[in-house]
């Protein structure tokens, strides 16, 4: 999400459904001629430059005569675009999606690809993002994840032990003063003005929140919002943001650049992160050193709460319905998500990626304990709502922090779009 470049929608638009094409031809290895098109936010990313070569060099081998051109979209206007292309029914062959409700809330306008990803099943992790009603609609390249990073560095200038941070609210509070006393930082970064950030806090805490029962009806689509624990989820983002746990202005500060580097320039002690390719262990480690990057549990406020890493797929690429070969576009979704692909943008972006042949051991602390969270792991909580209902929550919180609307009026309406 690097490319922040601001693009009016009507020209980008225009600009973006220029850039079609479709492979014709048999699916016979080197039978095809032809261009294939493919958007995402990743491929105009240096530390992407690899991956995509690696992809391209593996689907030559079966299709040389296909040529494969990759438009890079701002991700701040990606889904306006890609909605544009699919109410055309035409545009880009293959597509980037990130899992969960910006994916299924398009599965009409993509093909499944059970058929063609099924050799694929064992050595990739993060299918049921990509997946409804029983059909995969896109082939994973990471694994999402929303852990709770902070700096072990201000935790041992504050006399704590980083090996051991509280697993209590109450707990983590106290900590937080301690830390904000000796250090004179906020507890946490805060990014809110795209309206993510509660993403985040929703998923990065909620487990340490909702019961295991409530966790696991949530995921399955049985939520209450006015139950009392989902309603401490969102009573605690607004009573931390009053209490001054976050850096100010939250609600003005972009997340992918502004907030992750108020933590990267250790103003924050805690950040609710990722795992992929931005904001991550990876980019932490370069600013903090490796040795200063932990990653801890989300403290426990319900008794009965078992805290669990919050991980999805993360991005993966899907056909769309228009594309004249769907076998031969399938063919470079698999190439995106070989091991030789996903072996390069580990080494270059540090994403956690989906194939679990992979070795992480040379990663640092934080990676090693990320990877022993998966086993254990949960889907995230906000990755189970529709798009719909994620932009709903994104502007709520917006007005949760201002004091416009009511964390109990918040719910109603959370409700009653998700029900929708």
């Amino acid at each position: 999400m690097r490319q922040r470049a601001i693009w009016s929608v009507a020209i980008a638009a225009t600009l973006a459904l220029a850039g079609c094409g479709s492979a014709t031809g048999t699916n016979e290895s080197n039978g095809a001629s032809g261009k294939l098109v493919v958007w995402d936010w990743k491929s105009g990313d240096k530390t992407a430059a690899g991956y995509v070569e690696k992809a391209k060099a593996d689907f030559a081998k079966k299709h040389p005569g296909v040529t494969v051109e990759f438009v890079a979209q701002p991700f701040d206007q990606y889904y306006t675009l890609l909605g544009t292309a699919i109410q055309a029914g035409k545009g880009p062959d293959v597509m980037m999606f990130n899992g969960g409700g910006q994916i299924r809330d398009r599965v009409d306008a993509l093909v499944p690809l059970d058929q063609y990803l099924a050799a694929d099943k064992q050595r990739l992790a993060g299918w049921d993002a990509f997946t409804k009603a029983g059909k995969i609609y896109a082939g994973p390249v990471t694994l999402q994840g929303h852990p709770i990073y902070f700096n072990k560095a201000h935790y041992k200038k504050a006399g704590l032990d980083p090996s051991k941070p509280a697993t209590t609210w109450s707990g983590f509070l106290t900590d937080c003063a301690a830390i904000a006393k000796m250090n004179g930082t906020t507890c946490f970064s805060l990014g809110n003005k795209e309206g993510v950030g509660i993403q985040f806090w929703l998923s990065g805490l909620g487990s340490g929140i909702l019961t295991p029962a409530e966790y696991d009806d949530w995921i399955a689509g049985k939520r209450n919002w006015t139950s009392p624990n989902v309603k401490k989820v969102f009573q605690l983002w607004k009573e931390a943001n009053d209490a001054g746990l976050n850096n100010k202005g939250g609600n003005s500060t972009t997340l992918f650049t502004d907030a992750f580097g108020i933590f990267d320039a250790g103003k924050a002690s805690h950040m609710i992160g990722l795992m992929s390719d931005i904001g991550h262990w990876k980019e932490f480690n370069e600013f903090l050193g490796a040795e200063n990057v932990g990653v801890m549990p989300a403290p426990v406020v319900t008794t009965g709460a078992t805290p669990s890493l919050p991980f999805d797929g993360g991005i993966g690429y899907g056909v769309a319905k228009w594309t004249k070969d769907p076998a031969i576009a399938a063919d470079l979704v698999r190439a995106l998500t070989s091991s030789a692909a996903l072996q390069s943008f580990y080494a270059d972006a540090g994403a956690i990626v989906s194939d679990t042949t992979i070795s992480t051991s040379n990663a640092g602390p934080a990676v090693a304990t990320l990877i022993s969270q998966l086993k254990t792991g949960k889907p995230a909580l906000h990755v189970a709502l529709s798009s719909k209902t994620q932009e709903l929550m994104g502007r709520l919180s917006q007005q949760i922090l201002e004091g416009t609307v009511s964390v109990d009026d918040a719910l109603k309406q959370l409700a009653d779009s998700d029900k929708a």
